[in-house]
């Protein structure tokens, strides 16, 4: 069953089918990722920023401090990019460099591991610190290793690999367009899939059946069964 409008303007019904962009969603997947490549020992919960993004020393607050463990876990104090005034929503960055740039040398929102504050910048930073560690990209790695064996035909990684028709369209208070189109590359929130699909991932994720026992383990370690 579906309700209400797949484009607003043009009273094109939603389907079943329509793909959504699910934003920050998009964190589960990064975060199941990060937990099986931890339980392959490929990476540690105990990894710095320093150590696996030395480019940033100096940039970022506490890089020697901030751990793998605390950026899954939006603990690290980095600051939000998306919270920063200057932030572009109705045109955001075409990459990821761009992006963090935003952020770079402005002082830490608080102590590594003292508070917690919810950022978008972690998890920008977590899909580079992947794709280091794995030689290629993190959405390659998330395919083959969550969608495929799920069979999610309908969840992809960005925007740009679907028809932008098959897409509901989004609105915000103070915004005239339509947010379908504003494409959103980030690692923390850059996924589409249908609601279906949504639902099988969240289900595999809480029942056991994606992850192995110790990288289930690693998961609920470090992410809350949200979003």
């Amino acid at each position: 069953f579906s309700a209400g409008w797949k484009n607003r303007e043009n009273q094109v019904p939603a389907d079943p089918q329509s793909l959504f962009k699910i934003a920050s969603i998009s964190k589960l997947y990064v975060a199941a990722a990060s937990a099986k490549l931890v339980s392959s020992q490929m990476l540690s919960l105990d990894d710095t920023l320093a150590d696996q993004l030395p480019e940033l020393v100096g940039r970022i607050e506490n890089t020697e401090k901030i751990t793998l463990r605390l950026m899954l876990q939006h603990r690290s104090g980095i600051p939000n990019f998306t919270d920063q005034p200057d932030y572009p929503w109705s045109n955001p960055p075409k990459n990821n460099k761009e992006t963090l740039e935003l952020v770079l040398n402005k002082p830490a929102d608080f102590e590594p591991g003292k508070e917690y504050g919810y950022s978008n910048t972690n998890y920008l930073l977590i899909g580079d610190i992947l794709d280091r560690t794995l030689g290629y990209s993190h959405h390659q790695y998330i395919k083959r290793e969550i969608l495929v064996p799920l069979e999610l035909n309908n969840t992809y990684s960005l925007l740009s690999e679907v028809d932008l028709d098959d897409v509901m369209s989004g609105y915000f208070v103070g915004y005239d367009g339509d947010i379908k189109y504003n494409d959103f590359i980030n690692p923390s929130g850059s996924m589409v899939a249908t609601a279906q699909d949504v639902g099988i991932f969240l289900r595999a994720l809480n029942d056991g059946s994606l992850l192995n026992d110790d990288e289930q383990a690693i998961y609920t370690s470090i992410y809350k069964y949200e979003h």
